[in-house]
Parts: C-alpha cells; sequence; structure tokens
C-alpha cells in the first residue's frame, strides 16, 4: 500500500483535481507501526487522524476494573481516532494501538481545517465518515443492549470477515463484550452451524 492508495480511498467519495491531490499529498505523514506499538494513549490530546493503509489497529479504553473495551477496530482503508480529543483537541480517553505490524497515513487537525478550506470537497469527504461512523456506533449500541452474544459475534464477523482468524480472540472478545472462554464456545458453534 502506499501514499497513492490513501488518495485513491478518497476519490472514491469524491472528485478532486490533481492539484488537490498534490495538496493534500503534501499534509499525509506515512509511518509504519509494529504490532503493539501506540499511535497515542490516554490523557494524550490526539492531534492526527489514521487512515490505516495496511494492517489493523484498535481504540480501546480500560476501566477502573483494569479491564479493556474495544471501541473500534480499524482494518486497511479504515480511518481511526478518538474523535472527541481530536476535535476538542483536550485530552482523550482512548488509546489506539497496532494489532498488528501496520502501515498509516496520519493527518493533524491543523493540516485538516487548512484542506477543508483549501479544498471544500474534502470537508465533505469526512462529513460522509463521521455520519457514517455515528451511525455505526448507534447501531454498535442498540446491538450492545438488545442483541445476545451469538448475534453480536455474527455482526463481527460479517463486519469484519479478514479480522477473524487474523487477531488475537481475546480482542475480539473485548470487542464484543463477552469473556475469552465464553467466545470461543461460541466460536465453535458458530463455525459448525456456518
Amino acid at each position: 500500500m502506499s501514499r497513492q492508495s490513501a488518495l485513491d480511498n478518497i476519490k472514491k467519495h469524491i472528485a478532486l483535481t490533481e492539484a488537490e491531490c498534490a495538496l493534500i499529498d503534501q499534509t499525509w505523514r506515512l509511518i509504519k507501526l509494529s504490532k503493539k506499538d501506540y499511535l497515542f494513549e490516554r490523557g494524550e490530546i490526539t492531534k492526527d487522524a489514521a487512515l490505516v493503509l495496511s494492517g489493523c489497529l484498535r481504540s480501546f479504553s480500560i476501566d477502573e476494573n483494569g479491564f479493556e473495551h474495544i471501541m473500534q477496530f480499524a482494518p486497511s482503508n479504515w480511518w481511526i481516532t478518538d474523535m472527541y480529543s481530536f476535535i476538542s483537541q483536550k485530552p482523550g480517553d482512548l488509546s489506539v494501538q497496532a494489532i498488528m505490524d501496520s502501515e498509516v497515513v496520519l493527518l493533524s487537525r491543523k493540516d485538516q481545517l487548512m484542506l477543508f478550506d483549501k479544498v471544500p470537497a474534502l470537508e465533505r469527504y469526512f462529513r460522509i465518515l463521521t455520519e457514517n461512523s455515528l451511525v455505526a456506533y448507534r447501531q454498535r449500541l442498540i446491538d450492545n443492549l438488545s442483541l445476545s452474544a451469538k448475534q453480536r459475534y455474527a455482526n463481527f464477523c460479517q463486519t469484519f470477515p479478514s479480522l477473524i482468524h487474523d487477531i488475537p480472540q481475546k480482542l475480539i472478545a473485548a470487542y464484543i463484550g463477552v469473556t475469552p472462554e465464553f467466545l470461543s464456545k461460541m466460536r465453535s458453534e458458530y463455525l459448525r452451524n456456518s
């Protein structure tokens, strides 16, 4: 994957001129993360949003009992950040960590705002992403309140088919809100019935 694939991701949603692409490309910062590297940690001010080019990242919080609550997985072509901290520029509640070797492009909040002025279509692109994210988080909240663990696992498998075998089961369990042991039983049953 390359910086060009990041631009291609954006061009799936909006039309950009060559000059606009060149301007956007000047703002990207390409970085590589090794498995378990943090992009940022809870309590920091999140200065960047990341578009995953390869690998996978996760955002999560840890409660007072030390339990991890995974908010999001971000495989290739997904954006990830602590939206609250990124927009408000106040310390965040989430950590973002690579769960496998990953390559991402970073876009700072400062550069994003500059690009909104110089490339108005980009504001539309991020509005679409934000709306889709809001809908997905709302649906996930409703699912967590109303669906059984088996149904939540089935939804995970539909949303992230490429991750089912690529990430540790304990992370999937934390995402759907069950213990790893319970997930193991459900997974066996799910695979038998698939």
